[in-house]
């Protein structure tokens, strides 16, 4: 039985950074989703008649994330689950990144499908999602809804409410654009599951609208302006900087920009010395200047703050980090 995920629930980018930066030590299989010291009931002990009478249709493990996650009162805690879970969702083959697969309506690219299969206790077909996002919030969603939504039957993944958001607080974090696209993820994975199982067409009501809004069309030439970059995946080590290697081994895997630079002026500020990356290399100062989708509908404090967060311990060892940090589409 899948259990939750942890809240990185620490007062300091710092120290959740470090959590974060260590996410690959994480195992595949996470301790329990604790807010503050009370953690929520197992799946073993939810009750038939909270399945059946969830007032938002939720499955048993979405109706568990959405309690865990509207029990964190801090908005930036919950963005920063968001990231984590986006950081564990497995990568997904090729064949998923099809235009069949591919949601409408949403800022950043996103791919989901399903496969069906018989469970012999039930004795009906439950349905597995996959799906990816380029950019880290949205993928972060796409996680949540593949946790909550997996192992269960068409017809209880169409009874979600996609009001749920709300009940999770999550909507507080994401943009107009990003909810709308949002709801479009609930829509083609309830009709994905459909078709898989062999029930038919599915019943969309109370998910997006089919009819193209005009947020829709907003997100798709956003969606379309950002297709034009090609993200960057790896970079040129230096020897002797571990401090250089270090960040850019962090931010791209996350962040997956479509631009990124690194300076190193540490040899403009030698009477800074005392950092450890200078005892260590005689690193101190950066200047980072970085492109990414991930920064979408944030303020530029909160992507220096998410730089920072993921940076963790590295930050902890140079004196100072310059952050220039755009979206492609104010480049």
């Amino acid at each position: 039985m899948r259990s939750y995920l942890p809240v990185l629930c620490s007062a300091s980018i710092g120290a959740a950074a470090a959590f974060v930066a260590q996410r690959p030590t994480v195992p595949s299989s996470p301790p329990p989703f604790v807010v503050g010291t009370t953690s929520l009931p197992s799946a073993a002990t939810a009750s038939a008649t909270e399945t059946d009478a969830d007032p938002l249709g939720l499955t048993p493990e979405l109706r568990k994330i959405t309690d865990a996650f509207s029990s964190i009162p801090d908005e930036k805690m919950r963005y920063k689950q968001l990231l984590f879970m986006a950081g564990q969702l497995q990568p997904v083959d090729d064949s998923v990144r099809i235009p069949e697969n591919k949601v409408p309506g949403c800022l950043s690219t996103v791919h989901v499908d399903c496969t069906a299969e018989m469970d012999d206790e039930r004795g009906e077909k439950v349905v597995t999602f996959v799906g990816d996002s380029d950019g880290l919030l949205t993928k972060g969603l796409v996680a949540l809804l593949i946790r909550g939504l997996s192992g269960c039957t068409p017809e209880e993944i169409s009874r979600v409410d996609p009001e749920f958001i709300h009940a999770a607080k999550i909507s507080q974090s994401l943009t107009p654009g990003r909810n709308n696209g949002f709801l479009n993820m609930i829509a083609m994975m309830k009709r994905k599951a459909q078709e898989v199982a062999g029930d038919g067409d599915a019943d969309d009501t109370g998910t997006a609208a089919t009819t193209t809004t005009a947020t829709d069309e907003k997100a798709k030439e956003e969606d379309a302006a950002g297709e034009g970059g090609e993200i960057i995946t790896t970079f040129e080590e230096r020897d002797g900087k571990p401090m250089y290697n270090a960040i850019l081994s962090t931010l791209i895997p996350v962040l997956k920009p479509t631009s990124i630079t690194l300076v190193d002026n540490s040899d403009q500020h030698a009477g800074h010395a005392g950092s450890k990356g200078w005892e260590e290399s005689g690193e101190s100062h950066f200047a980072l200047e970085i492109v990414s989708e991930a920064f979408g509908g944030l303020a530029s404090v909160k992507r220096h703050q998410l730089i920072y967060m993921l940076l963790g311990d590295t930050m902890q060892k140079i004196h100072a980090l310059q952050i220039s940090a755009k979206t492609p589409d104010e480049v």
